[in-house]
């Protein structure tokens, strides 16, 4: 009796029914995803009742108009640039840098003029830094 020797067939794995799996799962998880814009911040800014107000004889007030000009102690500067905010603001500092550096900006202006602002003023050392706000309609004034 003779017998056959059975013949081997070659091993392949069909990948193809796993793909169609996968692209299934996909499909589904981007059907039931929804897109929502969580990265976006809904911030509500607080209101500043404010501290009662302290008299400071030496003190410099930048003030950052909606346009981003910039006025120090009142004096208009030709330009908005950061060289000419530095050296107004040495002009009228001297050497003091324990003096009072309030910001006084515009409801509308960017912050990018506030925060060039602030910058220089950390470059320049000041070190008692304010930013001027008002109290909301109807709130009684801090004693």
């Amino acid at each position: 009796m003779r017998f056959r020797k059975p013949t081997v067939e070659p091993l392949e794995i069909n990948l193809t029914p796993m793909i169609d799996c996968l692209l299934f799962l996909i499909v589904f998880l981007l059907l039931a995803t929804s897109f929502n814009h969580f990265s976006r911040l809904n911030i509500i800014l607080p209101e500043a009742e404010g501290v009662a107000l302290t008299e400071q004889k030496n003190s410099i007030e930048v003030a950052v108009q909606e346009d981003g000009s910039y006025l120090v102690n009142g004096i208009t500067l030709a330009s908005s640039n950061e060289a000419e905010l530095t050296s107004m603001l040495q002009q009228e500092a001297g050497s003091n840098r324990d003096m009072l550096f309030v910001i006084a900006a515009d409801a509308n202006a960017t912050h990018q003029s506030v925060v060039r602002v602030m910058d220089i003023a950390g470059k320049l050392g000041f070190l008692n830094l304010n930013i001027s706000t008002v109290v909301p309609l109807g709130q009684p004034l801090p004693q």
